[in-house]
């Protein structure tokens, strides 16, 4: 396996013995057989939906081992994606088993939802936008005199498009995900990611951070039976604020890739690719952010 990044990160994989079947802002998937997949997570780093040319330095450990955790809590409302396979049994190179033992999951091969479940939680990013110019946000009416970054009277579900790479997701209304995936399906999606969002809400609380969005994603079985996918309230899926520093009328600081779209802010660019570099200091801390969001919500107690 080659990494064309440096050698303490993986911008891209390359498995030997393995078919690569896809490729997004973040994952590698590989064909294990008819009913698996070997899903590799770089350390590539995506803003405004446009790969940046600066790999994070053990982002993709970080997803990997966050997103394992979340899927073990949250068993009991959905079932995951996830097999319980080593990766190495099979990745066959020992070296190319040693490089992703940490950052790849072999998991079921579904059929992905065409459409990604969001739920805010505060209101913040596109959803204030949204708000200060209609009251509402996706369409989901507001009180009235809501300041930035406040706390909703309860979560809300505003769905979305999946994009294509180097695309820009959409928000859709409830009613045209219920065309696209039939409205049985779509309540129930709706009332699952409701129910994950608030069991990790209030459990990230308690570790000092506030889950502010977040989205997730669910994929269908051969018999229709419904499963969380992808990855689940990550940095990369999620806005982190550390609960000591928030407070309503301010953008907090964050432990995701915020940090990062603050500083893409300030340069002239039009959001398209090719991405600016990132300079190092901006690659180090957010390395760093990456990892002690990790540290917080899975020490021990």
């Amino acid at each position: 396996m080659t990494a064309t990044a440096t050698e303490t990160a993986l911008y891209e994989s390359h498995l030997t013995g393995l078919n690569r079947v896809s490729q997004g802002k973040v994952r590698d998937i590989y064909e294990v057989d008819a009913a698996h997949l070997l899903i590799v997570t770089t350390d590539r780093l995506s803003a405004f939906d446009v790969i940046l040319p600066n790999p994070i330095p053990g982002k993709g450990e970080v997803l990997t081992q966050l997103s394992n955790f979340w899927f073990e809590r949250m068993r009991t409302i959905v079932p995951n994606h996830l097999t319980g396979i080593a990766p190495g049994d099979v990745v066959k190179d020992r070296t190319e088993a040693a490089l992703v033992a940490r950052r790849a999951v072999v998991v079921r091969r579904l059929r992905p939802l065409p459409v990604e479940a969001v739920v805010r939680g505060y209101l913040i990013g596109s959803g204030w936008k949204d708000y200060r110019a209609t009251g509402a946000v996706c369409g989901i009416q507001l009180p009235a005199g809501l300041q930035l970054a406040a706390q909703l009277p309860e979560p809300i579900f505003t769905p979305a498009t999946k994009a294509a790479v180097g695309e820009h997701d959409e928000n859709i209304s409830f009613a045209q995900m219920e065309t696209l995936v039939g409205a049985s399906l779509a309540r129930r999606v709706r009332e699952l990611a409701l129910a994950i969002y608030l069991r990790g809400a209030e459990y990230a609380r308690s570790r000092g951070i506030i889950i502010a969005d977040t989205k997730f994603e669910f994929g269908l079985d051969a018999d229709g039976g419904l499963y969380l996918i992808d990855e689940v309230l990550t940095p990369d899926s999620s806005r982190f604020w550390p609960a000591s520093e928030y407070r309503i009328g301010i953008s907090p600081p964050s432990f995701d890739k915020q940090y990062v779209r603050d500083y893409l802010e300030t340069l002239d660019w039009n959001k398209k690719a090719p991405a600016p570099d990132l300079p190092d200091e901006v690659v180090r801390r957010t390395s760093e952010k990456y990892r002690q969001a990790l540290e917080l919500l899975t020490a021990p107690a």
